[in-house]
């Protein structure tokens, strides 16, 4: 069976776990990205399987986590709190806003390499002053590199917990500035203790590309006068706790009178 970049494969080692698009070929290697999770792989061609049929579980899944809107808008009036998403990867990055223009949010998106956001956060926060922000692209931990709590055996979470210093150097305050960090199998532990109000990945699991937006959106439309409902934000995203952990702090958004 030939395969051509952009089609959707499975891996066959893997018991076909994870649906891929091919991103690249080279020298007989096929690079794969997750369609639905943040995960980066290579395979060789006879591993590989076609993907055609549709994912029923994908779909199931979005539907749960459709952007619920539904405000008391005949007197009042809302200000959710603004997002800014820095993502590594573009096409996760364009389905983020699109969940974010769902749900009726003021969203900015920024595409950089997870190396190079410790470097530029502080102006970003400057020039956007967001509510809340997400640091997320890809990452990995690699168990001949070390223990899972050694920061240096993951791909970026070192990376990842730069830009949370960084950012809480900016504000100090949780409830001022909600950050959202991590991709598949990050380094929970260390983003939480350097700043992080959501993290990933608490089992060093995959996570869903979605997830930083989801958390995010909740807490945008969160009031900010209110605790959280952690354990509900956290359940709603593709793997919960597992996937994804966090502290309790308050929301984001202001509600106005008369509209």
């Amino acid at each position: 069976m030939n395969f051509d970049i952009g089609d959707l494969v499975t891996r066959n080692s893997y018991n076909n776990d994870i649906v891929f698009i091919i991103t690249d070929i080279i020298d007989n290697i096929y690079y794969l990205k997750g369609a639905n999770v943040r995960l980066k792989a290579d395979s060789f061609k006879e591993d590989l399987v076609k993907f055609d049929k549709e994912d029923i579980e994908e779909k199931e899944f979005e539907t749960r986590v459709k952007p619920n809107t539904n405000l008391n808008r005949d007197d009042y009036f809302y200000l959710p709190g603004k997002i800014l998403h820095i993502d590594s990867d573009l096409d996760y990055l364009n389905r983020c806003l699109e969940y974010y223009k769902e749900a009726n949010i003021w969203a900015v998106g920024i595409n950089e390499n997870e190396e190079n956001v410790p470097l530029y956060i502080k102006d970003w926060l400057n020039e956007y002053n967001p509510n809340i922000i997400v640091i997320t692209g890809h990452d990995a931990y690699y168990k001949k590199k070390g223990s899972q709590d050694n920061i240096n055996a993951y791909k970026n979470s070192s990376n990842f917990v730069k830009a949370i210093k960084e950012a809480r150097k900016f504000e100090k305050s949780h409830d001022k500035l909600i950050i959202i960090a991590g991709a598949c199998q990050s380094d929970y532990e260390e983003l939480i203790k350097a700043g992080a109000n959501f993290a990933s990945s608490p089992k060093r699991i995959n996570i869903h590309a979605l997830d930083p937006a989801i958390i995010a959106t909740k807490m945008s439309l969160s009031d900010v006068n209110q605790d959280i409902d952690l354990k509900g934000i956290i359940e709603n995203t593709k793997y919960g706790k597992n996937g994804i952990g966090g502290v309790i702090t308050k929301g984001t958004m202001y509600t106005g009178y008369p509209r």
